[in-house]
């Protein structure tokens, strides 16, 4: 259901013809953590934005949204512990300025009092020397994830990742693909259907995109989160 929940949310980007996905990485007062943000340019040159920022090593989630200015990029979030805040109860507010691949300002409570401050790049690190050789699964109720994976020296050797729905046993399935050049990362493209790597403060990130035709109608590919053990994990749905 979750995963409905965003994607409605993303109703009103989609309208527009100008969308992009930025990832940064970065720090929200002493925490590391991951923030992913939809964007889309408004026929007055803003961004409208919706996403999240997910908090490390934890995997907590706050989902955000609102708008940040052309040109100077001012730029504020409201965030909620759900990806549908409109009339729910605000968790906070991100307010700061998204310029040249960075986001910086500071986290405010919801009564309007300064909690902490952020700072997220663009620049994540480079992947060139990352080696794995794991075979993994990850679970939840409804979803279940397994992943085989070898890297060497940065070089994709095997891979094959499959997904598989609850009750209707739709299933997605990327196998084989071949390996494309990446700054901060590694990624892996099947026609169409991209897959990425990214390190991510103690895990490395391994998110799909473009992976329709992989994947059964109601099937898909949700976001690994890999431990220095070679551990697969699922974001947590409840965020508190």
């Amino acid at each position: 259901m979750k995963r409905f929940a965003f994607a409605a949310l993303l109703v009103p980007i989609v309208a527009w013809s100008q969308t992009e996905t930025r990832e940064l990485v970065g720090q929200i007062g002493s925490r590391p953590a991951l923030l992913v943000l939809h964007a889309s340019r408004t026929a007055e040159g803003a961004w409208q934005m919706a996403g999240e920022y997910i908090v490390l090593p934890t995997l907590q989630r706050r989902f955000l949204e609102g708008e940040s200015s052309p040109e100077i990029g001012v730029t504020t979030l409201r965030e909620g512990t759900t990806a549908i805040l409109f009339g729910r109860p605000s968790t906070g507010e991100l307010r700061g300025t998204l310029r040249a691949g960075v986001f910086k300002g500071a986290r405010f409570a919801p009564g309007g009092q300064e909690r902490e401050r952020f700072e997220f790049s663009e620049e994540f690190p480079s992947m060139e020397a990352y080696s794995t050789n794991l075979r993994c699964e990850a679970a939840d109720a409804h979803y279940v994830s397994s992943l085989q994976l070898a890297v060497e020296a940065g070089k994709l050797q095997s891979f094959d990742w499959r997904s598989k729905l609850a009750p209707g046993g739709h299933a997605c399935s990327v196998a084989n693909p071949q390996q494309q050049p990446l700054k901060g990362g590694l990624r892996f493209v099947n026609g169409r259907c991209s897959v990425t790597l990214r390190e991510v403060g103690d895990y490395v990130r391994l998110a799909a995109e473009n992976c329709v035709e992989q994947c059964g109608s109601a099937a898909y590919l949700e976001p690994l989160f890999i431990d220095r053990r070679g551990n697969c994990r699922l974001l947590r749905a409840d965020t508190r």
